[in-house]
């Protein structure tokens, strides 16, 4: 089966993976919460899995929760290597590098533990209760596999990625408002999340329920990519 909108999807999707690491080197802090910043862009990673295992279910999906897992990868080898050459004698932004993205390879390693615990949760959750609904209550199913979802990614991302950098009392600030903001967002673009899942169902006439699904995460070659 041919999609029309499959590789755009995972494009964008790796696209906000790879930023969210880049962006997460900075704490932020906005009113009563400080939480990395990666945290803007990230929670969009989580409805964009829960669109893909909704409409192309979860072999596909399982596919490119590995393509992600190897960008990331790919990110952090390539920040240390730069980082390691010599810089240009006339060069002299060499400590600015350093204290940006020097502190991208834990970050990526914190992002690419935490994210396949969580996505691969979220999306095995999520297309469990698919079959458990027969396909009702969408709002249900997105909102409850973010819930166990991201709840895994912040414990395990933050811990990794600032336990020993930050404070520990900044640390469980940073992991709870981590999580409360991102479980936010899923809430708050329900409607939007209803509204994607309802055009691409449309249009690319699938909406894949895995009765029949292997959901070990390593069954890589039964993931029937195709677009």
């Amino acid at each position: 089966m041919k999609f029309r909108y499959f590789d755009i999807l995972i494009g964008i999707f790796v696209a906000v993976l790879v930023i969210s690491n880049v962006s997460s080197a900075k704490i932020l802090k906005l009113g009563p919460f400080s939480f990395d910043g990666g945290t803007i862009l990230f929670p969009l990673a989580y409805i964009f899995g829960d669109i893909f295992t909704e409409v192309y279910g979860y072999k596909r999906t399982r596919r490119i929760i590995w393509t992600g897992f190897a960008a990331n990868i790919l990110m952090a080898v390539a920040f240390i290597v730069i980082g390691k050459l010599p810089a240009a004698p006339d060069w002299n932004n060499q400590a600015a590098y350093d204290a940006i993205l020097g502190l991208v390879p834990r970050i990526v390693l914190a992002s690419v533990i935490a994210y396949w615990i969580g996505e691969f949760a979220n999306s095995f959750i999520l297309a469990k209760m698919k079959i458990w609904t027969k396909g009702k209550w969408l709002w249900m199913r997105t909102i409850g596999s973010t819930v166990v979802g991201e709840l895994l990614d912040t414990i395990f991302f933050c811990s990794i990625a600032f336990y020993g950098q930050i404070p520990l009392k900044l640390l469980f600030i940073v992991i709870l408002s981590n999580y409360v903001f991102k479980v936010g967002v899923e809430i708050l673009f329900t409607p939007i999340t209803y509204s994607i899942v309802k055009f691409l169902k449309r249009r690319e006439k699938s909406d894949v329920f895995d009765y029949q699904t292997k959901f070990t995460p390593f069954n890589i070659k039964d993931s029937e990519y195709e677009s």
